[in-house]
């Protein structure tokens, strides 16, 4: 967190967006977000090995979803630094992230969770439900990428 915290300070400082790119990025970031959105309305973290929704398709759809929304801020902020500092912190935390919940899967699901992996298993038949987009915490996530959004605007209008 506290290297996140040090990349998006450094990423705000040195972006220099425009309405173009603040648009285009927060296209791309819409996109992020909406997977996000979708895999967060099927999940059942620590209950049983997901598999419907975007879990049909993907293993890490809120990774691959933060992934969006790193590369909509680096399209917004336009510049090389900020591309370079999203891209390796990303690079880093997401690779660690994805290797940590791997292991915590198997451990605590096993063949359930191989069958997964493998494509073997039975997508599990459930409806999106905002009920658990609000447990799984996502409308912080909402609300950090409109601030996101806003205080990029800001750098536009006020010129910094």
């Amino acid at each position: 967190v506290t290297a996140g915290f040090v990349v998006s300070v450094a990423a705000f400082w040195l972006a220099r967006p425009t309405w173009q790119s603040l648009a285009l990025g927060g296209t791309v970031g819409l996109v992020g977000e909406s997977l996000r959105l979708w895999a967060a309305g099927h999940l059942e973290k620590e209950r049983e090995v997901t598999s419907s929704g975007p879990y049909r398709w993907v293993r890490h759809p809120l990774y691959v979803g933060s992934a969006l929304l790193g590369i909509g801020f680096v399209i917004a902020a336009r510049h090389a630094l900020v591309a370079l500092f999203v891209v390796l912190y990303l690079g880093i935390w997401l690779s660690a992230a994805v290797r940590l919940e791997e292991t915590v899967l198997r451990a605590k699901f096993g063949d359930e969770y191989g069958r997964y992996v493998d494509g073997a298993d039975v997508p599990t038949p459930r409806r999106f439900s905002l009920d658990r987009v609000r447990r799984n915490r996502e409308p912080k996530t909402v609300l950090g990428v409109v601030v996101a959004q806003v205080v990029l605007a800001a750098k536009i209008v006020i010129d910094v």
